[in-house]
This record gives C-alpha cells, sequence and structure tokens, in this order.
C-alpha cells in the first residue's frame, strides 16, 4: 500500500512537472528580422531627438555593487524636487533628455539606466532576480534623495508600470508623488491593445510554464526569454543601436510591471499624474481613468489630443502637466 502511494506521487509529481515544461519548450523566440516586419510604434519622435546635448551619466553603486549609469540634470537643492525618470521596455534613460534638461531649474533630475539595458548592462535584457529593479531604484533614492526632499517618481510605458509595482511594494513609501506617461498596467488590464500596438512579442505558453514553476518555488528557468520587442531596424542598425535591448528574460520582464493584483499596486500610488496620448497605439487613452479611479482617488488624468505614445515625452502639454504636478 505504502509503496502504491509513493509511485502516485512520484508520478504525480512529474506529470506537474511536464506540463510546465512542455509549455516551455513548445516555444522559442523569433528571429529580430521577422518580428521587425510587422507594425510597431511610430519612433519618428525618437530618432528626430538630439542625444548628443546628453549630461554624461555618473555610476552610482547599488547594493551588490553594480553601478548604475545616471544622468543629472540641475543642481542638487533640498528645497526642489527630486525626479527620477524610469525609462519604458527596450531603450535607456536618452529617452529623456529634452524633457531633463527642460526641467533642471524645477527639481534635481535623475534620468536611469535601468539594470540589463544601455549601453553597459551587465546582461542585456536580463537581472538576478524578480524585484532587483525595484530594489535598485530604493538605493538610488536612499543614495542621492536629501533628508525630507521631495522624492517624485516618473516612468514611460513599461517603466510607469514599474512605477506602479514600486509604489506597491516594500519601498513605496520612499515616494511621495508619481508621474506617469501611458503606463503598462498589465496585459490584460482594460487599457492596454493586443500586442501593445505591434511592439510587444510575448511568448505566452513559455510565461505561462515559467509562471506555474515559479508558483512551485522553482526559479531555474527564469533566465529564459519571456518577451521580444519589434524595435525598428532604423533604431538597431542606426547610430544608437547599441543601446538597444530587443528581447527581456522571464524575470526581468516580470519585475518590469506591476503584481498580477495590479490593481492593489495602483492603489498604493501616492498622489500622481497620467498623462497620455489620444493616439497612444499600444494603450487605449481613454480607458485609464476608469480601471484607475475605481481603486483610487489620488490621481490626476490628462489626454493630450493628436499625441501618440513615444510622441507623449517630447508633446508641450506633457511638459506643463509635469510642472503643474511639481508645483
Amino acid at each position: 500500500m505504502l509503496m502504491k502511494i509513493i509511485k502516485f506521487i512520484a508520478v504525480s509529481l512529474v506529470i506537474t512537472a511536464l506540463v510546465p515544461l512542455g509549455l516551455i519548450a513548445s516555444q522559442w523566440p523569433m528571429k529580430l528580422e521577422t518580428i521587425q516586419t510587422g507594425e510597431t510604434l511610430n519612433f519618428e519622435a525618437a530618432l528626430a531627438g538630439d542625444l548628443e546635448t546628453a549630461a554624461e551619466p555618473e555610476q552610482i553603486q547599488m547594493r551588490d555593487g553594480w553601478s548604475m549609469p545616471v544622468r543629472k540634470y540641475g543642481l542638487p537643492d533640498a528645497e526642489k524636487p527630486l525626479l527620477i525618470l524610469v525609462h519604458g521596455s527596450g531603450w535607456n534613460g536618452l529617452q529623456y533628455n529634452a524633457i531633463a534638461q527642460n526641467l533642471a531649474n524645477d527639481a534635481h533630475v535623475l534620468a536611469v539606466d535601468l539594470r540589463g539595458h544601455g549601453a553597459t548592462p551587465e546582461r542585456r535584457g536580463d537581472v538576478d532576480y524578480i524585484g532587483q529593479m525595484e530594489d535598485d531604484l530604493a538605493d538610488l533614492i536612499k543614495a542621492e534623495a536629501a533628508k525630507d526632499q521631495q522624492v517624485v517618481m516618473l516612468g514611460h510605458s513599461s517603466g510607469g508600470g514599474l512605477v506602479v509595482r514600486f509604489a506597491g511594494g516594500a519601498n513605496g513609501a520612499l515616494i511621495d508623488d508619481a508621474i506617469l506617461f501611458a503606463p503598462f498596467l498589465k496585459h490584460d488590464a482594460p487599457s492596454t491593445r493586443a500586442d501593445s500596438g505591434g511592439w510587444a512579442h510575448l511568448l505566452l505558453r513559455r510565461v505561462i510554464g515559467l509562471s506555474i514553476l515559479n508558483g512551485f518555488g522553482f526559479t531555474g528557468l527564469n533566465h529564459l526569454t519571456a518577451i521580444q520587442f519589434n524595435m525598428p531596424a532604423e533604431i538597431t542598425q542606426g547610430r544608437y543601436g547599441h543601446l538597444a535591448t530587443t528581447a527581456y528574460s522571464f524575470r526581468l520582464n516580470t519585475g518590469f510591471a506591476p503584481r498580477e493584483d495590479y490593481l492593489s499596486d495602483i492603489a498604493a500610488l501616492p498622489n500622481f499624474t497620467l498623462v497620455v496620448g489620444s493616439e497612444d497605439e499600444a494603450f487605449y487613452a481613454d480607458k485609464f481613468e476608469g480601471v484607475m479611479r475605481a481603486v483610487t482617488d489620488k490621481g490626476r488624468y490628462v489626454v493630450v489630443e493628436g499625441v501618440d505614445h513615444l510622441g507623449i515625452i517630447d508633446a508641450d502639454e506633457t511638459l506643463s502637466a509635469i510642472r503643474a504636478h511639481l508645483r
């Protein structure tokens, strides 16, 4: 009888392991050239930006010894806010060059290259564990914020999702305010378009399999690619192609978005302003307020007419909305 029970348990464990492993093995990353044949976001605004005027990055050491590249704009001033700019998926802190320069008199501005991104990643598109980017941002605040200084965290797209995640996590009390540019809330949130407008190629079966394994505490395969991005050839083969990140591991991608119960993370946000373009290709601009107001009354929502997903960063109305929030 005992042997039968042992055999039954052993068979059950094997079957339990085979299902997620089968899902993972059933889907592999595509060649970037294949992904690039489909529609994607409008990168005209990103290509038009003058990056030659960007500040040189300083290196801020994190708890594990890794140095985060941070571009600083404006002088440290405890009487002004510390404004941390968190970039979106696939890119780096240079996307904020123009707006950071414009805000240099309003705040002490820090534009970061998140771990796994930019010119000098340890491992492009990967981190050590889920949640490491939250820890990095916490380390940055502790290193740079003066006592009693207002700390504002701003994020675009996935960067906005990371700000939401940060607010709902263990370090959420470190920020006083948030500014969200067209934030990614969840792949199945009402605000998210299918495939984020052709930008994101999610390896869904692989993600499901890895999520099951993580549910059992097994994280040994979290380095596997979980999502790829349709970064156009004008970027990847152009002058700044060495800065592009076209795929994420499961652990980086998971930690770059709100948790599964994303509404709880949203509910934890401090006072925030959300800015989105009416022509956003990745998200439904008119659905953010309904989703978020259901769990928090701390938000102000600004829809900028005629502006798309990447164009929202440098729109005049966006700069005005930030200054209004900082005041």
